[in-house]
């Protein structure tokens, strides 16, 4: 059985930083493209960061571009997004994702795998 675990998030002021993490079991992710998304309340899911394969460069949305860093870690079947220069516009709960590399990375509905999701809260 495939899952993916979010942790790392929380409350933080406007600013501050928070690394997610997401560990995966049932498989074995590092050729599958693994993806960041967040879901803000009352707006859809949004794309935040993916890449395609590990080693691969990562892509951003522009939102976070400059701000927010994608990472593997292979040994640990885990990625992890390094979040900075927090807002409270990043305030939403957090969700990662694995899927095929032929899919469409940046849509959410081309992802096979999720996590149960994770709140981060940025406050003013």
């Amino acid at each position: 059985q495939v899952q993916l675990v979010e942790s790392g998030g929380g409350l933080v002021q406007a600013g501050g930083s928070l690394r997610l993490s997401c560990a995966a079991s049932g498989r074995t992710f590092s050729t599958y493209t693994m993806g960041w998304f967040r879901q803000a309340p009352g707006k859809e899911r949004e794309f935040v960061a993916a890449n395609r394969w590990s080693g691969s460069t990562a892509v951003y949305a522009d939102s976070v571009k400059g701000r927010f860093i994608f990472s593997r870690d292979n040994a640990k079947n885990t990625v992890y997004l390094q979040m900075n220069s927090l807002t409270p516009e990043d305030t939403a709960v957090y969700y990662c994702a694995g899927s095929l590399p032929t899919r469409n990375m940046y849509a959410s509905r081309d992802y096979e795998y999720w996590g149960q999701g994770i709140q981060v809260t940025v406050s003013s």
